[in-house]
Order: structure tokens, then C-alpha cells, then sequence
């Protein structure tokens, strides 16, 4: 029943968005939410984060990009989370080979829900952020610090053993699919 209503989510968060894909002139991704990495978890935590979400990246001229992103996925308690924010991203490499293949790194800011804090009402949160891929597809990579993770929700870990966790994404470009006027 959860995945059906991530899956509803994001097919509403695309219908919202493809009308105004001529207004934007950014790229969209599909976003596939995979794996997670409890570094030095002695607790046998959830590490198929399944979900779904969504990445925009507005159009610049600078080598700093700037991306919104919403995504509902299966947490390490295996319950369903939300989370909606932005990044502020700085590309490091870039080369038309490859089919435009880039290293970007930055932090992304966002409001999330748990079921485990506050009872799913939101927080905020800020998290370091590396993206590697061409034009076509790629790959998110998050690091949540586990001392910044308790300062933002107030609480510590239940297990004590984390040092932090590591949260890999796939991105599929969907710009070439949506409508243009």
C-alpha cells in the first residue's frame, strides 16, 4: 500500500510538471532510490531504500548548478520517508566526451519526514552531496553525518555503533521525454 501511494506521488509530481516543461528549460531526472551504507552498524538496519522521486536542474552558464528534488523511499526502518529540497552544486570536471560526462560535488538542504522523528512531521536537514554522470544518466551519492543527523532531529541514534551513512542514487533524463511547445 505505501509503495502505491510513493508511485501515485510521483506520477502526480509529473503531471504537475510536464505542462510547464516548456517553461523550464532545465533538465528533469527520474530518480531511483537504492542503497544505503550504515558505516560500522552493528544493528542489522534497512539498506534497500527503495523509491521514487524527481531532480531538476536549472539551466546555467556557471560551474554552479543549482537543483530541486523531491523523493519517497523505504528508510532504514523500513518505513516510508519523504523529502523535498535543494542543492547548490559545484562541478569539479566536466568534457563533451562521454556523452557529457561531469563530477559534481555540494550540499543539498531539505524538510524530510520519519515516522521514527516527530512522528512524521518534518525537520530539516542539510547533507554533503556528490553526482557523477553524463547527460543521460548518473549517480547521487549522500553522506549523512551521524552527529549532524542528531543535532537536526535533537535525539541520538539507537545504535550507537554509526558512524554515518552513506545513500546512493540512479538518475535517468527525462528532459528528451516531456512535451515541448
Amino acid at each position: 500500500m505505501k509503495r502505491l501511494i510513493a508511485a501515485r506521488l510521483t506520477f502526480l509530481a509529473l503531471l504537475v510538471v510536464a505542462p510547464a516543461s516548456s517553461a523550464l528549460a532545465g533538465n528533469f531526472s527520474a530518480v531511483l532510490n537504492g542503497r544505503s551504507v550504515h558505516v560500522d552498524a552493528t544493528h542489522d538496519w534497512n539498506e534497500d531504500n527503495a523509491g521514487l522521486g524527481l531532480e531538476y536542474q536549472f539551466v546555467t552558464e556557471s560551474r554552479w548548478k543549482k537543483r530541486i528534488m523531491i523523493n519517497g523511499f523505504r528508510d532504514s526502518n523500513e518505513e516510508m520517508s519523504y523529502m523535498a529540497g535543494a542543492g547548490l552544486h559545484r562541478t569539479l570536471f566536466a568534457t563533451d566526451r562521454l556523452d557529457g560526462f561531469y563530477i559534481d560535488a555540494g550540499i543539498n538542504a531539505f524538510l524530510m519526514t520519519r515516522r521514527d522523528v516527530n512522528d512524521n512531521r518534518p525537520f530539516p536537514g542539510a547533507v554533503p552531496s556528490l553526482s557523477v554522470g553524463n547527460d543521460y544518466m548518473g549517480f547521487n551519492l549522500t553522506y549523512l553525518p551521524v552527529k549532524a543527523v542528531e543535532r537536526a532531529i535533537g535525539m541520538r541514534m539507537v545504535d550507537d555503533t554509526v558512524s554515518g551513512i552513506f545513500f546512493l542514487q540512479f538518475k535517468v533524463d527525462v528532459s528528451q521525454l516531456l512535451p515541448t511547445d
